[in-house]
């Protein structure tokens, strides 16, 4: 250590601890009991105890490292790179293949040619690791010391975000959308799923769990549009996500659990970003594309030595020293993406066979066919009929199309305050067919008189009900004729087209990530035996983190990082809510639609006038419960518990 930490020497000397941290602590093994060898928080607990600053275990003043992308997980990288490892910002290079940063968050066009984004971002108020970076980004518009987080607070403590048309159905018709509709046998499904071991759902479905009637429910059209989840997808990924999203169930059917950005993804989150890490001298290096590592495996590990990239059509290898450092964004859910227009539909180039042969999907087949730890890339790129769907950008003169959106609305979508406050799912679509509009302007140079929509839909095939095509196989007129069906408006369908610009992108792996997967199937951030290589994004193995957010991204950066400088800084497990005894009765009473619960009368008498009154959310009526209602219930509660362990 420097000199003017030297009066620690004797402690850390001495430590048995100090440089054995458990940089990615798993909650869901660790009994939480304090003992007097426990000197890390436990593996869940967040807060600001875990803002020290790391002591790294050597100086990485001369360490260059490198980063392949320049999605939200490489820049993330990059900013604890500079943060807790003291590595100097210049000593950072990005190599990326596409022209522009930011990755998977885009974000571009005009007014005039129209406005793309291929996704967007719903967010949550848990995402630990991602406002800890944000917290420390200056903000895009505020002026110093604000950063983005508090920009993001502003907007969204002063601007509720809420549904009031989050289904509609019979061409325009807010359908009622105040229930989940679970019948007893789903939500016991739910409980069961949610105590199942991980190590139980390898490879397994959703619909090789659930039943009929809670694929037909109201609760999975708010689940699977919300979070783009199909009934072939990994069963495990669902339960990960229940337990990551339990506390927020009850908000899920308007919505009112979320939080958005004022701008698209890419002004909002990217845009900041890059600024603040250019400022510390990080270089971008733009139109690279890594095809290999070479690496060194013997008995004593895996050492990355050098990286095969191409660049202006030549192939160059850049040295990597022992002391230097990759980071590698695995994988990609936009690569491949095929665009359309108002005229012209989406050319779908590649099919299964040809499907995963693009730079990212390619680099990390060339990984895992050096050692097993690095996962199996064909699992998830291999059936892009079960991990690909199509969305559309609708850049929006006033219109028709406008005027029912207003309808709809929460607020005029031209007031800059929430709009449609989330997706609005068409129930009765073929093509079960979703669109939004987030607060305007959704880009910081557009236009007062112009809104931007975003349109996804889930069955790439199905027919529409009006347009008689699948979603890819129709023009951006056609697709809005599809919407103008459902919307009611068909009747002034050439008013909409003259007046909103489509542009169409069919991603072949945007769900890729949801595909069935087993143990090993995804790499470890660090792989087994690797001393200067961290993997991050969307395809590597967490320990109870999902998949398709932001947080899952930043999070594997920060891991790769602590793990790889041995920092003595550990990465939070995800935020402990699951196991708050209130947030379980809430989801319970949310579940059963507010209609009581078992035992729920005894509860509410044992606890009325207690310091633990509030943990029940209050219902309009209390029903009465007759003497032999304790005796009649517990016997309930044996034959559940039996069934439980069925």
């Amino acid at each position: 250590m420097k000199p003017n930490t030297s009066k620690f020497d004797k402690i850390l000397n001495a430590s048995e601890q100090f440089g054995k941290v458990n940089h990615e602590p798993d909650s869901s093994k660790e009994v939480q009991v304090n003992s007097q060898q426990k000197t890390m928080p436990f593996s869940d607990q967040i807060g600001n105890y875990q803002r020290n600053k790391g002591i790294p275990s050597a100086s990485f003043d001369k360490s260059k490292v490198y980063i392949v992308g320049s999605g939200i997980a490489g820049m993330s990288a990059a900013y604890y790179f500079i943060r807790d490892g003291r590595i100097p910002g210049e000593n950072i290079v990005f190599l990326d293949q596409l022209s522009v940063d930011g990755g998977s968050m885009d974000g571009a066009g005009n007014a005039k040619d129209g406005y793309i984004i291929r996704g967007g971002r719903e967010m949550d108020m848990t995402y630990e690791n991602l406002w800890d970076i944000f917290q420390d980004i200056p903000a895009l518009e505020l002026p110093e010391p604000y950063s983005v987080l508090d920009e993001y607070r502003l907007v969204n403590d002063n601007d509720p975000n809420y549904s009031k048309a989050r289904l509609i159905h019979n061409q325009g018709q807010i359908k009622d959308f105040s229930k989940f509709g679970l019948e007893k046998k789903d939500q016991l499904a739910i409980v069961k799923l949610l105590m199942k071991k991980k190590e139980e759902l390898d490879d397994l479905t959703i619909q090789d769990y659930f039943s009929e009637s809670f694929l037909n429910s109201n609760f999975w059209f708010f689940w699977r549009t919300m979070f783009a989840f199909e009934n072939w997808h990994s069963l495990l990924e669902c339960k990960l996500y229940m337990h990551r999203f339990l506390h927020a169930i009850d908000g899920m059917k308007d919505f009112s659990c979320l939080v958005f950005p004022k701008y698209n993804q890419y002004d909002t989150y990217i845009t900041p970003l890059r600024k603040f890490l250019e400022g510390k001298g990080v270089k971008i290096e733009l139109n690279t594309l890594v095809k290999d590592l070479d690496i060194h495996i013997d008995t004593e590990g895996k050492v990355v030595e050098g990286i095969i990239a191409e660049r202006d059509g030549n192939e160059v290898k850049i040295p990597v020293g022992k002391k230097d450092y990759v980071i590698v964004t695995t994988g990609s859910m936009t690569e491949d993406t095929f665009y359309g227009d108002n005229k012209t539909a989406p050319v779908i180039a590649i099919d299964n066979s040809t499907s995963g042969q693009s730079g990212g999907w390619k680099l990390w087949k060339n990984l895992a066919a050096k050692s097993p730890v690095f996962g199996k890339p064909e699992k998830f790129c291999s059936n892009i009929e079960k991990s690909g769907w199509e969305s559309a950008t609708l850049t929006c003169k006033p219109s028709a199309f406008t005027e029912k959106l207003k309808e709809l609305c929460v607020n005029d979508p031209y007031s800059g305050k929430t709009a449609s406050g989330g997706i609005i799912t068409i129930t009765d679509s073929n093509w079960l067919m979703s669109f939004t509009c987030n607060r305007q302007p959704h880009f910081p140079t557009q236009p007062d008189d112009i809104l931007v929509v975003w349109v996804y839909s889930l069955f790439m095939d199905k027919e529409g009900n009006y347009i008689k095509k699948t979603m890819p196989q129709c023009t951006g007129d056609e697709i809005l004729a599809e919407l103008s069906y459902h919307l009611g408006i068909i009747n002034q369908l050439d008013n909409v087209v003259e007046n909103t610009i489509v542009r169409s992108s069919y991603l072949p792996y945007i769900t890729s990530m949801f595909m069935p997967r087993a143990q090993g199937d995804r790499p470890r951030v660090v792989p087994e035996g690797c001393s200067n290589l961290g993997l991050v994004g969307q395809f590597v193995e967490t320990n109870n983190d999902i998949v398709f957010t932001m947080e899952s991204s930043v999070r594997t950066a920060r891991i790769a990082v602590y793990k790889l400088l041995n920092l003595n800084k550990q990465v939070p497990d995800i935020n402990p809510l699951q196991y708050d005894i209130r947030q379980i009765l809430k989801a319970t009473q949310s579940l059963n639609d507010y209609e009581p619960i078992f035992g729920e009368g005894i509860l509410r008498r044992v606890l009325k006038g207690t310091y633990y009154e509030h943990i029940l959310v209050n219902t309009d009526e209390e029903k009465e419960e007759h003497e032999s209602f304790f005796a009649e219930q517990l016997n309930k509660f044996q034959d559940w518990m039996k069934e439980l362990k069925v």
